[in-house]
């Protein structure tokens, strides 16, 4: 398996890396920061083309695409300014876009490909202080159907995981800049009914399986790892 991973320096993109290569995959991590990769920046449509040729020329194919690169934001529609908006949508969102389109011929010319793209449950869950993130990952979700719908009959499937909240360096420097950080992780913890912070080797699993031939009979799914938030009303 040959396979590029967007956003895989750090957090959930890191493990997958970690388990793609530890299940024997070849893959180029992008990233704007890379310890081991090529560095891009997503909102540069020219850049994303010279990266994704460089990192085809190192695999000699490509059969997987991890759409995993985003950026957060917090605060309501009144917190932010137009330009915040625009900003967060060129990464979570047209940043997906221009690696697509750049990674298909290739993935045309696999026997196997698959596109999975990091979504979040604040897609289908109205959280507080998220609605532009929310935003962001609500157009991720369409954009998945859609793009399955799309490229079906070119042997490409493409699905999405829906992450609760993570255990991921995002999430820590919120909490670092909380009033009270312990009191915050707590809050966190409890909103998701398993009473923890999904970690990001648990969004991997379910990420590498949907990017391998085991689901070769699923795509255009949202596959979900939130500690139950989404699905369930627990009396305690």
């Amino acid at each position: 398996m040959r396979a590029i991973v967007t956003g895989g320096a750090s957090g959930i993109g890191a493990a997958v890396v970690s388990l793609l290569r530890a299940r024997g995959a070849q893959v180029v991590v992008l990233d704007r920061s890379p310890s081991d990769g090529i560095e891009v920046d997503l909102t540069d449509a020219a850049g994303v083309e010279v990266a994704v040729a460089s990192a085809l020329e190192r695999l000699g194919g490509l059969d997987v695409l991890v759409n995993n690169a985003g950026i957060g934001a917090a605060g309501t529609v009144a917190d932010n300014d137009d330009e915040e908006w625009h900003r967060v949508f060129d990464v979570n969102v047209v940043g997906m876009v221009r690696v697509t389109r750049a990674c298909l011929p290739a993935l045309r010319e696999s026997p196997a490909a698959a596109i999975v793209n990091t979504c979040s449950v604040a897609a289908v869950v109205g959280l507080p202080q998220r609605a532009l993130y929310s935003a962001t990952k609500g157009a991720v979700l369409s954009l998945t159907l859609a793009m399955a719908a799309d490229h079906i009959d070119d042997g490409i499937r493409v699905n999405c995981v829906n992450p609760g909240t993570a255990d991921t360096p995002w999430i820590g420097r919120l909490l670092d800049a909380a009033d009270d950080p312990a009191a915050e992780r707590a809050a966190l913890e409890a909103r998701q009914p398993l009473g923890r912070l999904v970690s990001p080797e648990e969004v991997a699993e379910a990420i590498v399986y949907l990017a391998s031939p085991a689901a070769a009979s699923t795509t255009g799914t949202a596959l979900t790892v939130d500690g139950g938030l989404q699905g369930l009303r627990l009396r305690r």
